[in-house]
């Protein structure tokens, strides 16, 4: 944003137009992009009747849990905010210091992968299918409180096998990527 701050009016209309680009977008970063205080925010919020961001997710995600066939809603590690099944998927997950190994506050590297791995199997649409090959590669460690953004693409189907990549990310740098082949069975 400009350095001139802006009035309250000015204010709300980009911060509509920002929410309605990302909606996943928390308080703190637009208490820093507006450059106000996350208070101004939060009453911002209740002003444009915008519902808090874990609200926001939640709406998204619901309707995008109806669309997976293979697993279970309460399989997807993460919320599912986008999904087109056998094309693409998108999933967000809010780490937090349960996740982590106590002596390094690193997050463990089986939220990472259980992440992209139900991503991937809740992208084909299949009744029942299992992961028949994982290649992956952890790139960058992920801390506490850090959100990851993990993204699928199917790359291809042949017979009962679909292929998947997933990329997660973290502030738009690569902490993960894994190549999934999937067996429909």
């Amino acid at each position: 944003m400009s350095s001139r701050k802006l009035s309250k009016k000015e204010r709300q209309e980009k911060f509509l137009k920002v929410i309605e680009e990302d909606p996943f977008i928390t308080d703190e970063e637009l208490s820093d992009m507006f450059n106000v205080s996350i208070q101004t925010i939060r009453l911002d919020r209740l002003a444009l009747n915008i519902p808090e961001l874990r609200e926001r997710v939640k709406k998204v995600a619901k309707a995008n849990y109806k669309k997976v066939r293979t697993i279970a809603e309460a399989e997807i590690v993460g919320e599912l905010i986008d999904l087109e099944l056998n094309k693409r998927g998108i999933s967000i997950l809010e780490t937090d210091s349960s996740m982590v190994f106590k002596k390094t506050k690193i997050v463990r590297g089986h939220y990472i992968f259980a992440m992209a791995e139900s991503l991937a199997m809740a992208v084909i649409d299949a009744d029942v299918a299992l992961t028949g090959v994982a290649n992956i590669k952890y790139r960058v460690p992920v801390l506490a409180g850090q959100k990851l953004i993990a993204k699928a693409e199917v790359t291809k189907i042949r017979g009962n096998k679909y292929f998947v990549h997933v990329k997660i990310t973290v502030k738009d740098e690569q902490v993960f990527r894994g190549k999934f082949i999937l067996v429909s069975i």
